[in-house]
């Protein structure tokens, strides 16, 4: 009796979680719609005004949508790989993915001469393109040290070596050229400033793909929970469904990767938020994960447009600021308590 009241508690609990964060979702578009270097009179000019129109939903419509989507896929991308893994400290860029994306665009930066700042969308796709297949070749790569997803421990240690071969090569090819230092620093460090209406098809299609994989095989995420022998013992094929698990990580955090660049902490932190809000079966913890990472990046990125205006800081910066302080916080406090992450 008392689990299934724990339980009905739990689950109102993770419906007002998944309510407020919706409507946080909501004021924050207005403010990303309202927030830019023009100020906020290109909101109140729209009507009359092509130029202000143009600002507000070429660029910053789409700008605000892109780091709700990226960070929707980030805070995916985490929740699944702390499921996989069974560690709190997992992040999405564990299987190399971070650098095999920063060395596909150092590649295309150095081969084709294209900066993240070119205005032309030709150069921009080409960044893009190339930072989502470094991606997905370094998880492709990750798996063949691994020799697949069986073993969960191999996999996070070719993971590792995987992100650091991948950037000693990156800075190989920048010290090979130099002139693409400052674009790759623009990237390493994120940003959505180049977000554009492609970029967030690209990404609602990622994000919907990899949420219905997710969740249909969250089953085996909880199970992972007790344990492998007690989630073999459960009749999971847990192969399988760890090779899907591996394919919506990847494919989430690729295609964020390849629009915004580098973002530190959403994924890592947005799990986290979540559990210290409520306790729930792997199902809702990704949906409620990928809508907190959601406000958290459009959060960042409205706070890194406004705080230094007309300037912008990197929103990388921002959120690895935010991230790392709610980290060493959250460790304190489990660690006073007794606890552990």
């Amino acid at each position: 009796m008392t689990t299934a009241i724990d339980h009905h508690h739990q689950s109102r609990r993770a419906a007002w979680c998944a309510a407020w964060l919706l409507l946080a979702s909501a004021v924050l578009a207005v403010c990303g719609a309202s927030v830019g270097s023009t100020g906020f009179d290109s909101v109140l000019r729209m009507h009359g005004d092509p130029v202000a129109w143009q600002i507000v939903w070429d660029i910053r419509l789409p700008r605000t949508l892109g780091a709700w989507l990226a960070g929707a896929l980030l805070g995916l991308s985490g929740a699944v790989a702390q499921g996989l893994f069974r560690n709190p400290l997992a992040d999405p860029y564990l299987l190399g993915s971070a650098s095999g994306a920063a060395l596909g665009g150092a590649v295309a930066m150095a081969l084709f001469g294209v900066s993240p700042v070119a205005a032309q969308w030709r150069a921009r796709i080409g960044i893009t393109r190339m930072a989502f297949l470094g991606a997905a070749g370094a998880v492709v790569l990750t798996l063949l040290l691994a020799k697949g997803v069986q073993h969960t421990l191999r996999l996070l240690l070719a993971g590792v070596i995987v992100g650091v071969v991948l950037s000693a090569l990156r800075d190989l090819v920048e010290l090979a050229s130099p002139d693409i230092l400052q674009a790759m620093q623009a990237f390493t460090l994120g940003s959505t400033a180049f977000v554009g209406w492609m970029a967030c098809v690209l990404m609602v299609g990622a994000f919907v793909v990899c949420s219905v994989v997710a969740w249909m095989l969250a089953r085996a995420l909880d199970g992972l929970t007790l344990g492998e022998a007690t989630a073999a013992s459960l009749g999971l094929p847990l192969a399988p469904m760890r090779a899907g698990l591996v394919a919506a990580m990847a494919l989430a955090t690729g295609t964020a990767v390849a629009q915004t660049g580098l973002i530190a902490f959403v994924g890592l932190a947005a799990p986290h938020l979540v559990r210290s809000i409520v306790r729930v079966t792997h199902e809702r913890h990704i949906v409620l994960s990928s809508l907190m990472g959601a406000v958290l990046l459009l959060a960042a990125d409205i706070l890194a447009r406004w705080l230094l205006a007309p300037q912008e800081l990197p929103v990388g910066v921002l959120t690895a600021a935010l991230g790392g302080t709610y980290l060493l916080w959250l460790m304190h406090r489990r660690t006073s308590q007794g606890g552990a992450l």
